[in-house]
């Protein structure tokens, strides 16, 4: 056996709060505590020495989207577009130097756009990329801007932009498009990403209507060293066909990005009373028999199940459903299997109370209201300041016991796990965000519960753990929680609670000086 001893930093240990070094040996955590009792306990161990940096358990991402991140990375970013104009230039100068045969784009938000509030035309597309077939995707994934040539492509013709099963087709046929190698470098940049903001595991949300089987498989055949747990978002409606569809995927759950709405951005999240600003309730995709049906199939497969939810109706239907299994398989059952809901933004508390109970996990993203929410941001406009402020309700979800973890729903936000803290925590309604320390083991202990890890040690650095944690460069270690927080907690020395970075919105964010996964260094600055 191989022991490493790291010595001279600070250790985020439940256990040692004070914890300045830990040993690992072969993979597992085998001792955390102060630097003299390391190394007379381990005096044949290779020392490292952390120079005062931060060693925290490495962190989850839960909904993720590894080919279209690495796409975005690798390719058209439209995210920094400040307007209609600049948009169509960046296509415009994107399509002069690549030849491609599609022009994939990522990330166009027009919410933010002082020349014009629509998406770019296809006349326009034509007009600045002739002749070739361009996909640009809205920020929120859930409609797309398309050239005459991919609508021909993919048999869309109408209005701009493509949404609901139009946008299906159009990213089937644009999907169609990429080559082997333009898919391979897209998913080593991603995972690469991934790895450099200290994150050791992945959850791809793939599905029939996202990205295809074949691209599931490749991501799964494909050699990184950070670990990716398969999410297929397709319904099923028996336990034979969930096994089946299991086997036939390589997926390790039947979840995910399974809508059973769209998205409030592309105005396609299923509501119960119609958008501030269009005469629309939505897309429902999934009703309520659908949904248990799925349920009822996979719990009694033994299988996680999943749904992309958003809307207060598509959020109802779903929380009927799930008790409608209950009733009939018994709630112990279902709990047994660790559901999920994907996203959840608008819940009740009387709602969360019930998934709770039923062991529902819910996979949120707190960068959804720092980028849309207050009472300036997109979803004051869509739905009102009344339904915008009772968005993404952490606080409330959390204190009736349902369980949280955090991901990115990359390339739709970035892969940047301090902000996405410092987002939970700083919520621009006041009473919804979460203390640090809670935010922290939703994207850590939380997340590897979302993946079916229910050890009570993935996500944390105590004896016996796996060593799986990154190494910060930062600033000063504190304890603060948001003003109204309900998960406060103390600060005196005597509560033995191990500090974190400062979360404040003024300070600025750790630096991944490398990150390790049961004991392999995965990346290293």
């Amino acid at each position: 056996m191989s022991t490493q001893l790291l010595v001279g930093g600070r250790i985020y240990s439940p256990t040692a709060p004070d914890a300045t070094s830990m040993a690992v040996t072969d993979g597992t955590v085998v001792w955390v505590g102060e630097d003299r009792p390391g190394r007379a306990l381990h005096p044949d161990a290779e020392i490292v020495d952390l120079d005062g940096a931060f060693v925290a358990p490495a962190f989850v991402d839960t909904h993720v989207h590894t080919t279209a991140l690495g796409l975005a990375l690798t390719g058209l970013d439209l995210t920094g577009a400040r307007s209609l104009r600049e948009c169509l230039d960046l296509v415009r100068a994107y399509a002069a130097v690549h030849h491609d045969a599609v022009v994939w784009g990522q990330g166009w938000d027009e919410t933010g756009w002082p020349d014009s509030d629509r998406c770019p035309s296809t006349a326009e597309l034509d007009a600045v990329a002739p002749g070739r077939a361009v996909y640009l995707s809205r920020i929120d994934a859930h409609s797309a801007a398309c050239s005459t040539a991919l609508r021909e492509a993919a048999g869309t013709p109408g209005q701009d932009p493509v949404t609901a099963e139009d946008h299906h087709r159009a990213r089937s046929a644009a999907r169609d498009l990429l080559t082997p190698d333009q898919r391979r470098r897209a998913r080593t940049a991603a995972l690469d990403r991934a790895a450099a903001n200290g994150i050791a595991a992945v959850h791809e949300c793939a599905g029939p209507d996202i990205a295809g089987r074949d691209d599931l498989a490749e991501l799964l055949a494909h050699p990184h060293c950070v670990q990716v747990r398969a999410y297929w978002g397709q319904a099923v409606t028996s336990a034979e066909e969930a096994a089946a569809l299991l086997a036939q995927t390589g997926a390790h759950a039947l979840g995910g990005d399974l809508f059973v709405d769209g998205a409030i951005g592309s105005r396609t999240a299923w509501l119960s009373e119609p958008y501030a600003d269009r005469p629309t309730t939505g897309s429902s995709y999934l009703d309520v028999d659908a949904i248990a049906a799925h349920v009822r199939a996979c719990t009694l497969a033994g299988v996680q199940a999943g749904f992309h939810v958003i809307g207060d109706a598509a959020t109802t239907a779903a929380v009927a459903a799930f008790e409608l299994v209950a009733v009939e398989l018994g709630g112990p059952k279902v709990a047994a299997c660790g559901h999920r809901l994907e996203h959840l933004e608008m819940i009740t508390p009387d709602q969360a109370a019930t998934l709770g109970r039923l062991g529902v996990v819910a996979s949120v993203q707190p960068a959804f209201d720092a980028l849309w929410g207050g009472p300036d941001g997109l979803y004051a406009r869509a739905l009102g300041a009344e339904r915008a402020r009772a968005m993404n309700p952490f606080a409330a979800m959390a204190s009736t016991g349902l369980s949280l973890a955090f991901g990115s729903d990359a390339p739709v936000t970035p892969v940047d796990p301090w902000s996405m803290l410092r987002a939970a925590v700083d919520h621009h309604t006041d009473g919804h965000g979460l203390s640090p320390r809670a935010a922290f083991s939703a994207a850590t202990r939380g997340a590897w519960r979302a993946g079916g890890v229910r050890d009570g040690l993935a996500g944390t650095l105590v004896p016996g753990a796996p060593a799986s944690y990154a190494v910060w460069e930062t600033g000063e270690l504190v304890v603060s929680a948001p003003k109204d927080s309900v998960q406060r907690w103390s600060t005196d020395p005597r509560s033995r609670v191990p500090a974190l970075p400062r979360l404040e919105a003024d300070a600025p964010n750790p630096v991944c000086l490398a990150t390790v996964h049961r004991g392999t260094t995965i990346y290293a600055r």
